[in-house]
């Protein structure tokens, strides 16, 4: 059984694919009884319900890749290898982290060993970054160029990365190095019409899956939108607030917009 959930397009495609890596919830059987069964029913730190805010691109012709599993079980997201991707002294949750963002303890026995990240990263790492490209590879062999769209929420306050609220929204680019600079350009125009307080690469320059994927020297690009879940969730951050969800689908969808432009003229 794969890892992840794939949904195709309903038409042909666009030279864009969509990666949801946070938004799993499920935890394999043979560890599952490891955690503290109180957390694991709605695991925090979860990108709760983006790959439904997203569930429109099928109508562009934008497949999606995402994730089944809890980042609990492995963060899709970080360094194979556990190599920090921030250096200023935020805490960060690792490859296969034995605690939540707010440091609590998710496991109740039996945390993973460098054997057991191994193998996770066998058996549920490498298989989606393996897809992405293979998924990558396809588009681009029909269009010549393609543009990953890494998608992902956090709450207004995580304490333990910055004492401020995040801003609305945050693209990153891995210092303008992951994507051209033309789709760089087309994607913070379109998630400008938001309204909303927008920053480019701070305080999060985009992870793992942007980082790796994003060789505009080989005509594939790749570009994360973290944004608030207050933007398309309820004022608790518990429920999702399908007027709100709308509104930054609208954004999604011109910004989108902008990029199958741009891509056109690469």
């Amino acid at each position: 059984m794969q890892p992840y959930i794939i949904t195709e397009t309903n038409r042909g495609h666009v030279p864009i694919l969509v990666s949801v890596p946070h938004c799993g919830t499920q935890f394999p059987d043979d560890i599952k009884d490891n955690y503290h069964q109180t957390l694991i029913d709605a695991p925090d730190d979860t990108d709760w319900y983006v790959d439904e805010l997203y569930n429109f691109v099928a109508e562009m012709g934008i497949p999606m890749i995402r994730a089944k599993y809890s980042r609990w079980v492995i963060d899709l997201n970080r360094d194979p290898k556990s190599k920090p991707l921030y250096n200023d002294g935020r805490i960060i949750t690792g490859l296969c982290t034995t605690t939540d963002f707010n440091g609590n303890a998710i496991y109740a026995k039996n945390e993973p060993d460098e054997e057991e990240v191994n193998r996770r990263v066998d058996r549920y790492y490498a298989p989606y970054h393996s897809k992405i490209q293979e998924m990558l590879n396809d588009i681009k062999k029909e269009f010549g160029k393609v543009l990953l769209w890494d998608a992902h929420s956090i709450r207004q306050f995580v304490p333990t990365i910055q004492k401020d609220k995040f801003p609305d929204m945050i693209l990153g680019s891995a210092d303008e190095t992951s994507a051209h600079p033309a789709l760089i350009a087309a994607a913070l125009k379109g998630l400008g019409t938001a309204n909303v307080e927008l920053k480019h690469n701070f305080p999060f320059k985009g992870g793992q899956i942007t980082r790796s994927f994003g060789m505009p020297s080989k005509n594939q690009h790749a570009l994360q939108l973290e944004m608030n879940k207050i933007l398309y969730m309820d004022d608790k951050e518990l429920t999702y607030s399908t007027s709100r969800a709308n509104k930054v689908r609208e954004v999604l969808k011109t910004t989108f917009k902008n990029l199958i432009t741009t891509l056109e003229t690469l």
